[in-house]
């Protein structure tokens, strides 16, 4: 297997069908969730809905360089979500996440052993094999949020 292989089968595990590292993935924990379960606040927690957007918010943004262009994403706007107030807009957010998922793992599968060693936009950036894998470990970090704040919420309106 090659190494774009590989990194693309994890990118495909957390975001649209694995079960191994986390049991769960993206596709699992959203698809059938509503919009007032995505939007349900926790203190001051971000919503599932918030998350879901910020992880479509950095997969595009880099996908985009892939395909060419510039590293236009930043830190700063990547929680900047629009309100979500029909539950036609969270399909929306949630068919933008798995159809650039899908986009992103097809990027990286293609990748020659080249392309993943080249420095990524900058080399204070390093490589987009780097990049990538910190794609992997931000999804999981925040894959893991939302199956907690499921609980949470699922929890709080039981005791209601």
């Amino acid at each position: 297997m090659t190494r774009s292989e590989s990194l693309s089968r994890r990118l495909e595990e957390v975001l649209l069908n694995g079960r191994w590292v986390a049991n769960t993935n993206y596709k699992d924990q959203l698809e059938d969730l509503k919009r007032r379960e995505a939007v349900f606040q926790i203190n001051k927690l971000n919503t599932i809905a918030a998350l879901t957007f910020h992880i479509n918010y950095y997969l595009a943004g880099i996908l985009n360089v892939f395909n060419g262009g510039k590293l236009e994403i930043r830190d700063a706007y990547s929680f900047d979500m629009p309100d979500i107030t029909s539950e036609a807009q969270w399909m929306e957010l949630k068919e933008q996440l798995f159809v650039t998922s899908l986009s992103f793992v097809k990027a990286v599968q293609s990748m020659t052993d080249t392309q993943l060693d080249a420095v990524f936009t900058d080399e204070k950036y390093g490589s987009y094999q780097r990049n990538i894998e910190g794609v992997i470990e931000h999804c999981y970090y925040h894959l893991g949020q939302i199956v907690l704040i499921n609980i949470l919420r699922q929890a709080q309106s039981e005791q209601s």
